[in-house]
């Protein structure tokens, strides 16, 4: 069943590739691109750096029990968790991949998951708020499908229900019989109540995360300018965030193929931009990405290696 899920996936993904290509010939798209972008493609790698630079830094922080360990430590597996994310469909593997394998390394798994998890959530919040915060702007002008803006809304509440889930779960009683069989869930709990009493850390964490969602932003907002496009920001930011969470779905391989039809139809749909200049900016956040993966193979070929001569 497992395998069937990641066929379907590839499915949507190629086909929803294929699909775009054909109506947008990929010949036009490349019309927009020109050596003037470079600046601008510069300045989206130097900030998905910093992303990394402050989630390493979020996650460090999180890691509230267990051994002082040095950020360079903390940034190189959240770069193994970007080449994981993009290995493994989802979009989590990442996540579950670098917290389990640090948290094994120095002996503190359900801390390292627990850290990661709140963090992940804490993200999700922060780009909510940028998005509600953007979209009257947006409604006075344009007319965003009561669709989007539902989906929005129950993603946000959910985030707000997790997150209360994570922080009270030492409350919920699990059956013993369950506990016995998975002795992982009562050190999970354990590990993520722990920050209930942790405000001023919860704090710290949250900021890093508003400076995430704005680097974020700057990175899309970078990538419609390298095409010649100088958007409102309010439009960056509510379109972009949509993207985001309807990307993270789990139909296709890490969003691929549904985030660029995403975007078409709402900045092509709403703004009435060519769909080809829109695709020729969406593709260049590969770009910085690809950076991201590639320190993460560095991180993943020395891991494997210092394994080996253990």
């Amino acid at each position: 069943m497992d395998m069937v899920k990641k066929i379907l996936k590839l499915l949507v993904s190629v086909g929803g590739l294929a699909f775009i290509f054909y109506k947008i010939p990929f010949g036009q798209v490349l019309g927009h691109w020109n050596m003037s972008m470079l600046p601008w493609v510069i300045a989206t790698i130097v900030a998905s750096t910093l992303t990394m630079v402050i989630q390493a830094n979020r996650w460090k922080g999180l890691s509230i029990q267990g051994p002082t360990i040095p950020l360079k430590t903390y940034y190189a597996y959240t770069a193994l968790g970007y080449f994981f994310n993009n290995l493994i469909p989802g979009g989590f593997g990442g996540d579950a991949v670098k917290s389990i394998t640090f948290g094994k390394r120095f002996n503190q798994t359900s801390q390292s998951v627990s850290a990661v998890i709140i963090a992940r959530i804490q993200g999700l919040l922060s780009l909510f708020i940028f998005f509600f915060g953007a979209l009257p702007f947006v409604l006075v002008k344009y007319q965003v499908p009561i669709g989007y803006t539902l989906f929005m809304v129950g993603s946000s509440l959910l985030c707000l229900v997790l997150i209360l889930f994570c922080l009270f779960s030492d409350k919920i009683t699990i059956p013993q019989f369950i506990l016995n069989r998975f002795s992982f869930i009562s050190k999970m709990q354990e590990s993520l109540s722990i920050y209930r009493s942790q405000k001023k850390q919860m704090f710290l964490s949250s900021l890093d995360s508003i400076w995430l969602q704005i680097l974020t932003l700057f990175c899309s907002y970078a990538f419609f300018k390298a095409v010649g496009l100088n958007l409102d920001i309010s439009i960056i930011i509510v379109f972009t965030s949509i993207t985001t969470i309807v990307s993270m779905l789990p139909i296709s391989l890490n969003g691929v193929g549904v985030r660029e039809w995403v975007q078409i139809s709402l900045f092509s749909g709403i703004l009435g931009l060519e769909p080809a200049i829109v695709l020729s900016a969406g593709l260049l956040g590969y770009i910085p990405l690809l950076f991201q993966i590639l320190q993460g193979v560095v991180v993943y070929i020395f891991i494997s290696s210092k394994k080996s001569r253990e």
